[in-house]
């Protein structure tokens, strides 16, 4: 058809720790799916896989973009760039470790290495059977020595010494290699990856423990973009979390002015956070705030005072908590948290029948195709004005099911929510009493669960759970209609 279905698998150490949703008929994917890993401090490197999902037959793989620890903690702000995809060659698709114990005597003629290969975990599988047989290869100085094969196994067990005879004199840059390959009855084997050791490093003292396997240096071109980008926003956080007893003293500072609203609010903690909390970072503040409070039993206050906070910087009620500030992230973060089993259940009937349905939505002209009629109707392609006018009953239909289901859920709203709602909407009238502001104090509850909460929902069901997938092409349209 001349285009593909994308997703991205992501691998930390060759490990499968995400995949992404599948976008149907795309060269030009957007997946906008953050992904939150909690990682071992001792990672080596981070891949993410762009696949084409066949229906029939193995997903081919499209191209990978990897990243070292070393790249990532280099970017304290994080990564956020388009990175071109690089081909993926099996041999370099290593994965595992390998237990060793080198040793040369300091005395002794001639002298004689001793490379014990112990075991071996985790390694890749190269056989349908999901294992590998795999056995180890020694070369040093030109000669080589090969291990026992064990069969059908993904952590092999060996114990086998392997000696090597060294020659007089220095030993240079002399190199021990030791790779691990599986054993095939038919064709070549298949490479599982090597570990490399300089030879006057060893003569030093005995080396023993496991070391993690690596792929053959890479001998691949740069394809400078042919086979696609991948744009990533990638941050790495490293923190030390200590027991809860070390944070109260913070939490009596963040809660002082909830606790104790009589205190002038300029000088305390959180109205200095809210002050340098730059565009950026809100969003992460706002989180971990809301989080704090709840924890607390304080959410709802908090919220009221970053509003009244908000309200009496306002001056135009047209531009309510229109900005991202740190009283509306908070906000939008509270229903997430708090509301999201009430949007499932408000809207996920709806949407699903969109998915399920799939009906051709456009009241855009240039953007009609008119054969897609066909699906409207048997008898043909059909006019402009006619697939507007089915286009909207279909979206007045859909939208009439939404907003019955949102006005029939009134009780059904978590009640930490109508609160905080009731709340905003008395300051609201307090800060805007006369006349002509009375719309104000529902406008400003409409532009947070509206825009803030159920638009969002219907176009992008993805990610906030109502869907397993993005929707295609199609669907996707009638969701934008729809969340406009």
């Amino acid at each position: 058809s001349g285009s593909s279905d994308p997703y991205c698998v992501v691998k930390v150490d060759n490990e499968v720790v995400a995949r992404t949703a599948t976008v149907w008929k795309s060269l030009n994917p957007f997946w906008g799916e953050e992904i939150t890993l909690l990682l071992p401090r001792g990672f080596h490197s981070l891949t993410v896989y762009v696949l084409d999902e066949d229906t029939i037959g193995q997903d081919d793989v499209i191209g990978k973009v990897s990243l070292s620890h070393q790249h990532i903690s280099a970017e304290p702000q994080g990564i956020d760039s388009w990175l071109s995809l690089a081909p993926v060659n099996p041999d370099q698709e290593v994965q595992g470790e390998i237990h060793l114990e080198l040793q040369v005597p300091e005395r002794g003629q001639p002298r004689v290495l001793r490379c014990h290969l112990i075991e071996a975990r985790d390694l890749a599988p190269r056989d349908a059977s999901g294992t590998s047989d795999p056995f180890g290869r020694v070369t040093c100085f030109g000669h080589t020595l090969e291990t026992a094969v064990v069969k059908k196994t993904r952590f092999p067990h060996w114990d086998e010494v392997l000696e090597f005879e060294l020659p007089e004199g220095e030993l240079g840059e002399a190199v021990l290699s030791v790779e691990l390959w599986d054993w095939d009855i038919v064709g070549k084997n298949d490479f599982l990856g090597r570990v490399e050791f300089f030879l006057d490093t060893l003569c030093r003292g005995p080396t023993r423990g496991w070391f993690q396997l690596l792929p053959f240096p890479s001998t691949t071109k740069d394809h400078g973009g042919q086979l696609g980008a991948l744009r990533l926003a990638v941050r790495l956080l490293e923190d030390t979390v200590l027991p809860s007893h070390h944070y109260q003293p913070l939490i009596q500072l963040l809660t002082e002015p909830i606790l104790c609203p009589a205190q002038s609010p300029e000088g305390t903690a959180l109205a200095v956070l809210e002050e340098v909390t730059s565009g950026e970072s809100r969003q992460d503040v706002a989180t971990k705030l809301v989080k704090l409070f709840l924890a607390q039993g304080l959410a709802v206050p908090l919220l009221d005072y970053l509003t009244t906070r908000e309200l009496a910087r306002t001056t135009d009620p047209n531009t309510l908590f229109r900005s991202n500030s740190l009283a509306s992230k908070s906000m939008e973060q509270f229903m997430k948290v708090v509301g999201l089993p009430y949007l499932h259940e408000v809207l996920k009937p709806v949407v699903n029948r969109i998915f399920e349905e799939k009906k051709y939505v456009e009241l855009d002209p240039s953007k009609m195709e008119l054969s897609r009629g066909r699906r409207i109707s048997f008898k043909g392609s059909l006019s402009e004005v006619q697939v507007q006018e089915s286009s909207l009953e279909l979206l007045k239909g859909y939208l009439g099911d939404i907003v019955d289901a949102i006005v029939g859920s009134v009780d059904k709203c978590p009640l930490p929510m109508r609160v905080a709602f009731k709340q905003l909407r008395r300051r609201v009238e307090e800060r805007f009493p006369s006349a002509q502001h009375e719309e104000v104090r529902y406008f400003s509850i409409s532009g947070f669960l509206f825009l803030r909460f159920f638009a969002p929902a219907v176009l992008t069901p993805k990610l906030f759970g109502l869907r397993e997938q993005h929707a295609e092409p199609c669907t996707g349209r009638t969701l934008l209609l729809l969340a406009k």
